[in-house]
């Protein structure tokens, strides 16, 4: 059967950006505006509090990871308050940072009360935005040894210039997103993709969603999938997923088509037909409805790009 989650990871697209050790000392508080992209990060030692807009502040504890899907601004602290210094992560060049020595916070000398590994990387899906959105705000992983191993692999990896550096990066990327979201996956979840596969009646529609993209679906069938009524099954995907069920299965529709067009291997009516339209002019509607462009336009406009 589909795996959604994965299908979601391999329209994203990641590419690894940098990472970098952190420590802190002492007194010392950095706040980060808003910078758009996913950043992770994870507490190899000692203790800090995370505040990010939006969400209620927490402490982090070694072995802890965060991912935040669109990295909104947040402050970074000691346990014990202080005036935060603002940072821009816009302002410089990350690719820059790849290499760069751990950077202190507080007090420069003397052991780290502190030691994290942070970074950056990109989804090179122009989806990104719609897929990120089914995604939380902030993921928070306590105590889970395998992530915490696969951020250390990335950053020694990030740090060196070894022969095929960027596959390896790239893949572990992909690792550390699937590791992040399905530890994520539970009923106390916020409405979205990763609360809908924790829920079984929920996931096994979306699993046939993913799975048969170009199937006739309705709701009444993909109820009928799920094993419950047409109207429990309507409440209950909303309710998890955040969006009605026909408004789900089109913006994945909508993913795979932009993703078939911008490999300019198939022809429209294939397209079409593999997104789940009779025609290549019925879906062209759709698609312009949709994105704002036709299809065609969508296709030439990519291959620029």
């Amino acid at each position: 059967m589909s795996d959604p989650l994965a299908q979601v990871i391999a329209l994203l697209r990641p590419r690894a950006i940098f990472a970098k050790g952190i420590s802190g000392a002492g007194r010392w508080a950095v706040s980060y505006t808003a910078f758009g992209q996913p950043g992770f990060c994870a507490v190899l030692e000692g203790e800090c509090r995370l505040a990010v807009v939006g969400e209620a502040p927490v402490v982090l504890a070694a072995g802890d990871f965060v991912l935040l899907p669109a990295t909104p601004a947040f402050t970074m602290s000691s346990l014990a308050p202080a005036t935060p210094r603002p940072i821009d992560p816009r302002a410089s060049d990350p690719e820059a940072g790849a290499a760069a020595e751990e950077v202190r916070h507080g007090r420069a000398d003397g052991p780290a009360d502190v030691r994290l590994r942070g970074g950056y990387f990109l989804f090179e899906s122009p989806d990104a935005g719609l897929i990120v959105s089914l995604l939380p705000a902030m993921i928070h992983i306590h105590g889970d040894d395998r992530l915490a191993a696969l951020v250390r692999l990335f950053g020694d990896e990030a740090g060196g210039q070894r022969a095929g550096r960027e596959l390896v990066l790239t893949r572990l990327v992909e690792i550390l997103l699937v590791e992040a979201l399905r530890a994520a996956q539970g009923p106390g979840a916020p409405p979205g993709l990763l609360r809908g596969l924790a829920d079984a009646r929920i996931a096994t529609a979306l699993r046939r969603m993913h799975g048969d993209a170009e199937r006739a679906w309705t709701v009444a069938a993909l109820a009928g999938e799920a094993g419950l009524s047409r109207s429990a099954f309507f409440e209950r995907f909303s309710r998890t997923v955040g969006l009605r069920p026909m408004e789900y299965l089109l913006a994945w529709r909508m993913a795979l088509a932009k993703d078939l067009l911008r490999s300019r291997a198939h022809a429209l009516d294939d397209v079409a037909r593999r997104v789940g339209y009779g025609s290549a002019s019925t879906f062209s509607t759709a698609f312009a409805r949709h994105v704002g462009t036709p299809p065609g336009r969508f296709g030439r406009d990519a291959l620029r790009d």
